[in-house]
């Protein structure tokens, strides 16, 4: 699968930007108690002091360059800029579990769509998704557990290519979206790093 995508320090130029691998934090020494180098948010908050040490304001509004709108998977393996050839300032990224279309992500796209102008919308589920071994038990259990029902669905799927359909169905249908035509799904190998177009039909 190949993206065409514009390059910020050439406009108006095409570029083809080939799927990459991903990269992970697996090389970072763990503790016995399984946490990364201490407290993951002061770790983080660190991290964004030496980011900021070197930050200069891009120059950008809130308007995607390229106006997709990405809606993924949040798993941590999936390194959509990376993945997609995509740069700062490109699209708007939407990620929940598993990627769904919820009325959450109809929210975000509507928003995007009608305030900020995008017109594209690309659905990444991948995978091995850890939706793929649950069901709506889990809401079940959680109402045992904390006395109260979950409001959401879980959104559990065993089969991916299904619910990326379904997903796309979602976006076409939705009144509220004003761009419907260029809707594509697609299934993210987490091993290879590929992605694979799933027909609507």
């Amino acid at each position: 699968m190949t993206f065409f995508v514009r390059s910020h320090s050439r406009p108006g130029s095409a570029v083809t930007s080939n799927v990459m691998g991903m990269t992970t934090s697996a090389s970072v020494p763990i503790d016995p108690e399984g946490a990364i180098g201490g407290p993951v948010t002061d770790r983080l908050v660190e991290a964004n002091q030496r980011y900021a040490a070197a930050f200069t304001d891009p120059g950008m509004d809130a308007r995607p360059v390229l106006r997709v709108a990405v809606v993924a998977c949040m798993d941590a393996r999936l390194d959509l800029h990376a993945a997609l050839g995509l740069e700062l300032g490109d699209c708007h990224t939407i990620r929940n579990a598993g990627g769904v279309v919820t009325d959450d992500v109809i929210r975000s796209l509507t928003i995007s769509q009608r305030a900020l102008g995008t017109r594209s919308v690309v659905l990444i589920h991948h995978t091995g998704c850890g939706l793929e071994s649950l069901t709506e038990e889990f809401r079940h259990e959680l109402e045992m557990e904390v006395g109260q029902r979950p409001a959401w669905a879980v959104e559990a799927f065993r089969d991916v290519d299904q619910d990326v359909r379904q997903s796309m169905q979602r976006v076409r249908t939705s009144p509220f979206l004003l761009h419907t035509d260029d809707v594509r799904g697609f299934v993210f190998d987490v091993r290879t790093g590929l992605l694979r177009e799933i027909d609507p039909a």
